[in-house]
């Protein structure tokens, strides 16, 4: 009796090891991944604005994002003509592709035969916001979904139905979602304000990120 009762518990500490083993791997694998994903963690209570560089990462990811085919009119109860000084003819909305030239980021609005353009150099610096505004929403990083912006500012050149425009300068926000690290994927909303002696305008629409 005292051997079968040896043989039994030397089988059952050989069972858990068995179990114990596959759990102890899994835990070396997963840590790595959770020390990464922490890295991304937001705090409740998170807010930063700022000015930032301009540098490798940002704009790696700006050069990422593309602009959605259509550009909606900013305009409120005073008019489209009122609300879109520097724009010859102006409509609701216009078919729009962006793409950078160097650092240059050129809009080119249409409608129909008629065609304008937008060039954006990009600043050394740009404005970076990013806050909790507890709503409950949690981001896959971990901690609340943070409200995020980055915000250009530059002189703007203005060709075609925008040439009316003169000396103006432009503010371009991008606006999303995130967690503790930013990237081209937080962002899915823009809009361009231009302001300047003979300009007066906004446009919004949505953003995607390059495939």
């Amino acid at each position: 009796m005292p051997r079968l009762k040896e043989h039994a518990s030397e089988k059952t500490m050989h069972l858990k090891r068995t179990l114990l083993l596959p759990a102890a791997i899994a835990a070396l694998l997963l840590s790595p991944i959770g020390a990464l994903a922490c890295a991304c963690c937001s705090n409740t209570g998170s807010y930063f604005s700022g000015p930032v560089d301009l540098n490798d990462h940002p704009l790696s990811e700006l050069k990422l994002l593309r602009f959605a085919r259509t550009a909606f009119l900013y305009s409120t109860e005073a008019g489209i003509e009122e609300d879109s000084q520097g724009i010859d003819r102006p409509k609701p909305s216009y078919t729009l592709q962006g793409a950078f030239i160097g650092d240059v980021w050129r809009l080119t609005f249409r409608s129909g035969a008629n065609t304008g353009t937008l060039e954006l150099p990009l600043p050394d610096k740009m404005w970076n916001h990013s806050a909790d505004i507890h709503d409950g929403k949690l981001s896959a990083g971990g901690g609340p979904l943070l409200y995020k912006e980055w915000r250009l500012e530059g002189e703007i050149k203005a060709n075609g139905f925008f040439k009316n425009s003169g000396a103006a300068k432009y503010v371009l926000v991008l606006q999303g979602r995130g967690n503790g690290c930013d990237s081209a994927e937080d962002f899915g909303n823009w809009r361009l304000q231009v302001a300047g002696e003979n300009a007066r305008y906004a446009f919004y629409g949505k953003l995607a990120r390059r495939k």
